[in-house]
Order: C-alpha cells, then structure tokens, then sequence
C-alpha cells in the first residue's frame, strides 16, 4: 500500500476542530437522549460503506468495550435481514445509509425521513445526522491518508 500524506493531526488546527465538532455532536447526542449505542452503530455503518478500516476498527473496539453484542457487530452489513437491532437502530442505520450514500441517491427519501422522525425527537434526530456527518468526514479523512491501524493486543 502507498504511504499517503496523513491529512489530521499534521495540520493540527483544523484536526481539534474536526475533533471539537465531534465531542460537540456527542453532547448534543448525550443531551438528547441518544443511546450511545446507536451512535456506535452508525459510525459503524458508515465506516463499513466507506471503507475506513481504521475508524472501522476504532469504533468495532468502543462498541465492544460498551457492551455491543459481537454477533450485531458481525452481522451490521446485513441489518435488515435480522431482527437484532431495534427500532430505533434500524431508522438510525437506514439515515446513516442514506446521508453516507447522498452523492448516489441525492436526498435522503422521504420514507427513511419519516421513519427516523417517528421513532426519534427532533433533537435526537438532528444528532444522529451530525454524527452521520462527522464519521463521514473522519472516514473520508482516514481513507484518503491510508490511515494505519494502531497496534492492539489480539
């Protein structure tokens, strides 16, 4: 694999704002009432779309180490087909799918909006969009720069 130009902590400015907007989004989260859970998930899914082995191995780790089930994990591609994530976690996956897939589908459709609108508040809506939004940013980050995974014991 080429080494690439690593684009976050070398331009140190913009990375602690990408990192204030992220503990910014996980207040507002908190604050809502957001399972933290579900956060996990949508980084998750985001991640397994974009292709960011590193954010994919960071947030596979937290979800563990928060009591995520490895069998959801090992089946999360697969969500729909499985009755292992709730309600609330499938509205919050089919949103992640649909904003980490905006440059294909254009919008996000009006049935994956209703759904989510229904089964959350509008704060905890607006939180998981942010989240949506900043995992894409970081995956993108870490994709483009080949990020390395960082030494684990296995």
């Amino acid at each position: 694999m080429t080494n690439r130009i690593h684009v976050g902590k070398r331009v140190p400015e913009i990375y602690q704002a990408m990192a204030a907007l992220q503990a910014e989004v996980e207040k507002a989260a908190a604050n809502a009432g957001v399972d933290q859970k579900i956060l996990e998930l949508v980084k998750m899914r985001s991640s397994q779309i974009n292709h960011c082995a590193f954010c994919l191995d960071m947030h596979s780790h937290d979800a563990l180490q928060m009591g995520e089930s490895p069998r959801r994990l090992f089946v999360l591609q697969g969500w729909r087909e499985t009755e292992l994530f709730t309600e609330q976690e499938r509205a919050a996956l089919a949103l992640t799918e649909a904003i980490t897939n905006v440059a294909t589908l254009h919008d996000v459709p009006d049935d994956v909006y209703d759904e989510a609108t229904r089964v959350f508040t509008e704060d905890q809506y607006r939180a998981i969009v942010w989240e949506a939004i900043a995992i894409n940013s970081w995956n993108r980050m870490c994709v483009t720069s080949h990020a390395p995974l960082p030494e684990r014991a296995e």
